[in-house]
C-alpha cells in the first residue's frame, strides 16, 4: 500500500530572510516544510483533508494572511492555521482567533515557542485526519459490520460465525464477560436469519425467582395461583417463529432447568395451571459469562441441558484482548452520544487516546460507551479512565506481565500500521524501530493485513 504522507508545514512569508530562517528552525526540529512567498503560490497545495498545517504571515503581497484564513476555513474548517506578524496587536489576535486561527504569534518570537505551537498543531491535525478516516470507515460499513464493530481478527471471526449460524435453525450458546455485547450478537443472529420478521424476545435469567421464571418462560392460566388474574403468554409462545434470547442462563434455578430441557427437547410447553401442550417454533440463543461445562462438572448446572444448548458456540473476546478496535469503537460511541445529547463531537488528545488504549477495561465495551458519553458531556478531565491496576485476564483473573505487554504492543503496532496504510517502512519510522524488527514483530504477533485496512 502507499505510504501515508507525514503532516507537513506550509510556510507562507514574503520576507525571504525570515522565510529561510523560519524554515531552518522547523527543519531542525524534524518537521517537513514547504515555503512560499505568497498565499497565491501556496493556494494550489491546499485542499480538504490535506496532511498539512499552515504557518502564515499576516502582511503579505496580494491577499493578506487574515483574508486567506477565511478562505482556508471554507476549504477545511479543521485545518490548523498559525498566524504571525510584527505589526499585530491584541485586537488583531482576538479577531484572528474568533475567525478560526489555531494560534497567533507576534514577532519577534522564540524558536522554542514556534516549535512547540507547530508540534501541537501537527498532533491535532494527525488526530483530526485519523478521526475522519474512522468516520469514513463507519459510514461505509453496512450490514453486520456496522453493528458488530471492529477490525481485529477476533471480531472478524465473530462476524463470520454469526453469518454462518444465522442461516441455520441451530440453537446457539454465547460466551463472554459482562459488557462484551452478548445480546447484540444474539440480535444479529436474529436479524440476519429467516426469523427476522418475527419477534426477538430477550429474557434475563439473573435473579429471577423460581416461580416467576416459570411464568415468564411458559406462561400461566387464569387462577393458576393467587395473583394469576388472567392468562399470561410466556416467552416461548411469544417468540414463536422468532428468537428467544436467554441471558445469564447460568443463574437459572435447577428446577426450571429441568423444565427448560424438556421444552427444548419436545418443542412444546405447558402453561402453569394447564395440561394442554402448546407447540412452539423458535430459535433459542443462550448467553453466559461462566463456562457452563465447568459448572456442569461441579453440578451447578445440568449437564444434559448444557449439551442440549451447546450445539453451536460463539465466544466474544474481552476488549482488552482486541485493543486495536478501541479507537474505532470510541469514535462510534462518541458520535452516537453527540447526536443523542445534541453536542459537538469532541476530539480526544493523543494522550487521552493512549490512555484508552492502555486501560484494562474490566467493563468491556459497555464501559467504553459510558466513557464516551461522559467525554461528550464534558464530565471528564485530561485522563478519561480511572486509575486501576494491571490489565486483568478473563473473568477478572490477573494476566501475566508478558501477556499484558504483548497485547498492548500488538494494539500499538496495528494502530500504527493503519495510520500509515500498511506501509511497514513508514510505520517502523513512526515507532522508532528497525524495519526488520517491525517485520519480525508482525510475524510473531500474527498480525494480518485485514486488521489494518
Amino acid at each position: 500500500m502507499s505510504e501515508a504522507p507525514a503532516i507537513r508545514v506550509l510556510l507562507v512569508e514574503d520576507d525571504e530572510d525570515v522565510r529561510i530562517s523560519t524554515a531552518q528552525v522547523l527543519n531542525l526540529a524534524g518537521f517537513e516544510v514547504e515555503s512560499f512567498a505568497s498565499a497565491e503560490r501556496a493556494r494550489p497545495h491546499i485542499s480538504f483533508g490535506v496532511p498539512a498545517i499552515v504557518v502564515c504571515d499576516v502582511r503579505l503581497p496580494g491577499i493578506s494572511g487574515t483574508e486567506w484564513l477565511l478562505e482556508l476555513r471554507n476549504a477545511d474548517a479543521e485545518l490548523p492555521v498559525i498566524l504571525f506578524t510584527g505589526h499585530g496587536h491584541i485586537a488583531m489576535a482576538v479577531q484572528a482567533m474568533r475567525e478560526g486561527a489555531y494560534d497567533f504569534i507576534e514577532k519577534p518570537f522564540s524558536s522554542e515557542r514556534l516549535v512547540a505551537i507547530v508540534r501541537h498543531a501537527i498532533e491535532r491535525r494527525q488526530l483530526t485526519l485519523q478521526v475522519r478516516a474512522l468516520r469514513d470507515a463507519l459510514e461505509n460499513w453496512n450490514g453486520i459490520q456496522s453493528v458488530l464493530i471492529g477490525r481485529s481478527a477476533q471480531m472478524q471471526q465473530v462476524r463470520r460465525t454469526v453469518m454462518t449460524l444465522a442461516e441455520t435453525s441451530a440453537d446457539v450458546l454465547i460466551y463472554g464477560e459482562t459488557g462484551t455485547g452478548k445480546e447484540l450478537v444474539a440480535r444479529c443472529l436474529h436479524d440476519h436469519s429467516e426469523r427476522r420478521r418475527q419477534h426477538f424476545v430477550p429474557l434475563n435469567c439473573g435473579g429471577l425467582p423460581e416461580a416467576l421464571a416459570e411464568s415468564e418462560l411458559f406462561g400461566h392460566e387464569a387462577g393458576a395461583f393467587t395473583s394469576a388474574n388472567r392468562v399470561r403468554v410466556g416467552k416461548f409462545e411469544y417468540a414463536h417463529g422468532g428468537t428467544l434470547f436467554l441471558d445469564e442462563i447460568e443463574s437459572m434455578p435447577m428446577a426450571v432447568q429441568i423444565k427448560l430441557l424438556r421444552a427444548l427437547q419436545e418443542r412444546t410447553i405447558e402453561r402453569i395451571g394447564s395440561n394442554k401442550a402448546i407447540s412452539f417454533d423458535c430459535r433459542v440463543v443462550a448467553a453466559s459469562k461462566d463456562d457452563l461445562k465447568d459448572m456442569s462438572d461441579q453440578q451447578k448446572f445440568r449437564a444434559d441441558l448444557y449439551y442440549r444448548l451447546g450445539v453451536a458456540f460463539i465466544e466474544l473476546p474481552p476488549l482488552r484482548e482486541r485493543r486495536e478496535d478501541i479507537p474505532l469503537l470510541f469514535e462510534h460511541f462518541t458520535l452516537l452520544a453527540a447526536s443523542r445529547y445534541e453536542r459537538a463531537a469532541p476530539l480526544p488528545s493523543n494522550a487521552q487516546m493512549a490512555d484508552l488504549m492502555a486501560y484494562a477495561w474490566p467493563g468491556n465495551v459497555r464501559e467504553l460507551r459510558n466513557v464516551a458519553d461522559r467525554f461528550v458531556l464534558g464530565l471528564l478531565g485530561e485522563r478519561l479512565t480511572q486509575v486501576r491496576g494491571a490489565a486483568e485476564g478473563v473473568h477478572g483473573l490477573p494476566r501475566g506481565l508478558p501477556q499484558q505487554v504483548e497485547s498492548f504492543e500488538r494494539a500499538v503496532i496495528v494502530e500504527a500500521l493503519r495510520r500509515h496504510r500498511g506501509d511497514q517502512p513508514a510505520t517502523a519510522g513512526a515507532l522508532a524501530i528497525a524495519r526488520q524488527t517491525l517485520h519480525d514483530k508482525v510475524k510473531k504477533l500474527g498480525i494480518a493485513a485485514e486488521e489494518f485496512k
